[in-house]
C-alpha cells in the first residue's frame, strides 16, 4: 500500500530540557523510546519515522493531519523515559 507525507513532527527532548533536569542520558536512546511510544498511539497505516516525517496510507491522509500532536506527546511520560534510559 503506497503511503504519503503529511506532515512533520518534533518528538525529540529538547537540550534545554534534559539541562534542566540536571542528568546524564543516552539521548539517542530516549528519542527512540519516545517515537516508539508515540507510533503505538497512532491509528494502523499513520507512522512517524525517526526523521519526525509522518507518513500515512492515502486515505488515511487526512485523519493523519488532523492528529494534535501536542496533546498525543503530553501523554508519553518523558521523566519515566528518561529514567530508564540514564547513563
Amino acid at each position: 500500500m503506497s503511503r504519503i507525507e503529511t506532515g512533520i513532527v518534533s518528538y525529540t527532548v529538547s537540550g534545554d530540557y534534559l539541562a534542566r533536569v540536571g542528568a546524564d542520558f543516552d539521548t539517542e536512546a530516549v528519542d527512540d523510546a519516545i517515537l516508539a511510544e508515540l507510533n503505538r498511539m497512532l491509528p494502523e497505516g499513520i507512522v512517524v519515522e525517526r526523521s519526525g516525517r509522518v507518513l500515512a496510507e492515502e486515505e488515511l491522509a487526512e485523519e493523519a493531519r488532523s492528529i494534535d500532536w501536542d496533546a498525543l506527546l503530553r501523554q508519553i511520560d518523558v521523566d519515566q523515559i528518561l529514567a530508564e534510559h540514564g547513563r
